[in-house]
C-alpha cells in the first residue's frame, strides 16, 4: 500500500494533512525553532540539531540561523555547504545540493507545487525535486522553483527567480533567470 509519504516523494498528488506528514513537519519545525534560538557560541548545539534535521550533510554544513524547512530529512547536502541568514527550503521532494555550494541571505528553494484546479488544490499538492551541483553560488534573495537543476560552478545573481535549468559554469540572473555569460575555468 502506497503511503502519502511515498506519493509525496514520488512527485505524485498527496494529502498534506496526512498524520505522518503532519508529525514529520512538526518535528522539523521544532528542530528549526531550536536551531534558530541558538547563540553564535553554541556551534556544538547547532551541529547536533542539524545532524538530526537534515537527511545528509548536517555534520559539515555551515548555517547562519534563522533557517526554515518543511521536513529537513529530504535535504541532502554535500560537504561544506553554507546557508546565510533567512534561508527557506520547502523540501516536500528531495533537494540535493553539491559540495562547497554557497547560499546568500534569504535564498528560497521550493519543491512544493499546487494543482491549478482549485477543487483539487483544496485537498492535495505535489512536488518536484531540485538539484544543485558542486561549487554553486546563489546570490541573496534568489528563488529556485520546483524541478530546477543548477549545474556545478554556476553563479546565480542576487534576486533571481530560477524557473528552468541552469547549465554548469555560467553566470545566470534575472526574473526569469537566464544565462548571461559563461564563466572562466
Amino acid at each position: 500500500m502506497t503511503t502519502e509519504l511515498d506519493k509525496m516523494l514520488a512527485g505524485e498528488l498527496y494529502d498534506p494533512l496526512d498524520a505522518q506528514l503532519t508529525a514529520m513537519r512538526e518535528r522539523a519545525r521544532d528542530l528549526c525553532q531550536a536551531l534558530n534560538i541558538t547563540r553564535e557560541t553554541q556551534g556544538h548545539v547547532r551541529r547536533r540539531i542539524l545532524e538530526q534535521l537534515l537527511g545528509t550533510g548536517g555534520d559539515t554544513v555551515r548555517m547562519q540561523p534563522p533557517f526554515q524547512c518543511d521536513y529537513g530529512v529530504n535535504i541532502e547536502l554535500g560537504e561544506s555547504v553554507f546557508f546565510n541568514f533567512n534561508c527557506v527550503v520547502l523540501d516536500v521532494c528531495r533537494v540535493r545540493i553539491g559540495h562547497f555550494t554557497l547560499f546568500g541571505p534569504a535564498v528560497q528553494i521550493y519543491t512544493a507545487m499546487h494543482p491549478l484546479d482549485a477543487t483539487l488544490r483544496r485537498q492535495q499538492e505535489y512536488g518536484t525535486p531540485v538539484e544543485i551541483g558542486d561549487d554553486v553560488w546563489v546570490g541573496g534573495g534568489a528563488i529556485i522553483l520546483p524541478g530546477v537543476h543548477i549545474g556545478s560552478r554556476a553563479v546565480i545573481g542576487a534576486g533571481s527567480v530560477v524557473t528552468r535549468d541552469v547549465p554548469e559554469g555560467v553566470f545566470a540572473a534575472g526574473n526569469p533567470c537566464r544565462v548571461i555569460r559563461p564563466l572562466g575555468t
